[in-house]
């Protein structure tokens, strides 16, 4: 795979943000971010590697006993953490289709079909018109398309080192740098 740059007046919903390795923010850091809205007005996503080890069943009451149960549960980001978001990747012949935002009723129509995927996010990551492109400017992110093996990967830590390095040479040998250079 390679890394895609993109302008940063371009729209990179459906790309993936990669934070730079150097990216010490606890709420981005080392964190692969699904864009579903760039515009103008502002830009939100959701962290794709921060599973919280639950499921949506155990949520509360109301997915406890119904189809959208054994659903995983990420934290999607900073903004709104409370605010359920749900999302399924269909994979296809010719890639993949994302549904972002959907109705829980919607949601369990898909948990059955082939090569649906759901996952459930509380909270999203967001940028104010502006903010993105500036962050970009500085080369605090990654753009780069999606895998197609994307969901093939684990949705934990390991995620940002393998999209990372599949990008390019360089950034592979970022990627394995460990969290703690006294540990290299």
């Amino acid at each position: 795979m390679r890394e895609r740059r993109k302008d940063t007046k371009s729209n990179i919903a459906g790309s993936l943000l990669l934070a730079h390795p150097i990216l010490k923010d606890p709420n981005f850091r080392r964190t692969v971010v699904l864009m579903s809205a760039h515009s103008a007005d502002g830009a939100m996503g959701v962290v794709l590697n921060r599973p919280m080890g639950k499921r949506l069943g155990e949520l509360n009451g109301e997915f406890a006993l119904g189809p959208l149960a054994p659903v995983p549960l990420f934290a999607g980001g900073p903004v709104e953490p409370k605010q359920l978001l749900l999302a399924a990747w269909q994979t296809r012949e010719d890639g993949f289709q994302m549904h972002f935002g959907i109705e829980p009723e919607r949601a369990a129509q898909l948990v059955g079909e082939d090569g649906a995927h759901i996952r459930a996010f509380l909270g999203y990551s967001g940028w104010s018109g502006g903010q993105l492109e500036q962050e970009l400017k500085q080369q605090t992110w990654i753009v780069t398309d999606v895998p197609v093996d994307l969901l093939e990967h684990p949705q934990d830590d390991g995620l940002w080192r393998g999209v990372l390095g599949g990008v390019g040479d360089e950034w592979r040998l970022l990627a394995d740098e460990p969290e703690d250079p006294a540990k290299n």
